[in-house]
């Protein structure tokens, strides 16, 4: 399997789980006021992206552990850089941190969720397209 079939690849680049060459969210959008829209299916494959209402609640448990990942860091480097840490400076910090990540951790949380349901099949031209 080549690097661009990997999960790995396909959660970075919130790829189309199934053929992992379809893009999940339209180009040109990640730091704009649309982060947050996704194409309905895949362009290449025909995979749906939201396969049932309220599908994405899940991504929120995957959001919360990046956010619990961000605020340990933050611990661990206002520790290592301020004699006394704060809660304000904790507060202050985490906050901007995760504003400005957001589109970030919200698309990798959606990449990560729906690639642990559906599954690999392989390159878009050996597989049927999906209605």
């Amino acid at each position: 399997m080549s690097q661009k079939n990997s999960f790995l690849y396909s959660v970075a680049a919130a790829k189309c789980p199934r053929c992992r060459e379809g893009n999940m969210f339209p180009k040109g959008t990640l730091y704009s006021t649309r982060f947050a829209d996704m194409n309905p299916n895949c362009p290449c494959c025909g995979q749906t992206f939201e396969p049932e209402p309220g599908y994405y609640y899940g991504a929120m448990y995957v959001s919360f552990g990046f956010n619990v990942g961000i605020f340990l860091i933050a611990l661990v480097i206002l520790y290592q850089f301020v004699e006394e840490v704060t809660m304000a400076m904790m507060i202050g910090l985490v906050a901007v941190v995760v504003v400005a990540f957001l589109p970030i951790i919200f698309r990798l949380s959606r990449a990560i969720w729906i690639n642990i349901f559906i599954r690999y099949e392989g390159p878009c031209s050996q597989i049927p397209k999906r209605a």
